[in-house]
């Protein structure tokens, strides 16, 4: 069992529409197995999104999640362990990605575009700063 004390992961997701909305939902309904599994919790604790509104009244009763209509906060932000990319296409997410990569964060992107046009770019990347990408399955 996880430690009470223990840091979570924090994570940053970029987008908070379906794919991003069903993110938050599965990691709050499963918290308590996912925190067994990993050792450790695992909190979404900043959301970029353009519909910041949206956004709020999904969020709205939780605490420590801080919204944003600017992506570079979340990537760049030194409480944020995991960049989430959630909001498909070319650019900004590639550009987003890079600059996550650049500043010590792993990436999980369900971003197939992405990765088919640029993924030996993003994984060289990650690989010389030593961080990982990882594509979700959906």
């Amino acid at each position: 069992m996880a430690n009470a004390a223990m840091k979570p992961l924090n994570v940053g997701v970029l987008g908070f529409g379906t794919v991003g909305r069903g993110t938050w939902d599965v990691l709050r309904r499963n918290e308590e197995e996912i925190t067994r599994r990993a050792g450790r919790p695992i909190r979404i604790n900043w959301i970029a999104t353009r519909t910041l509104e949206r956004a709020r009244a999904g969020t709205r009763g939780i605490a420590g999640v801080n919204l944003t209509n600017d992506a570079a906060v979340v990537v760049r932000h030194p409480e944020v362990d995991i960049v989430c990319e959630l909001i498909g296409g070319i650019e900004p997410a590639r550009t987003l990605v890079l600059d996550a990569i650049a500043h010590g964060k792993h990436v999980v992107t369900a971003n197939k575009a992405l990765l088919a046009h640029h993924g030996n770019e993003i994984f060289a990347a990650a690989s010389a700063q030593g961080v990982m990408v990882v594509p979700a399955l959906t």
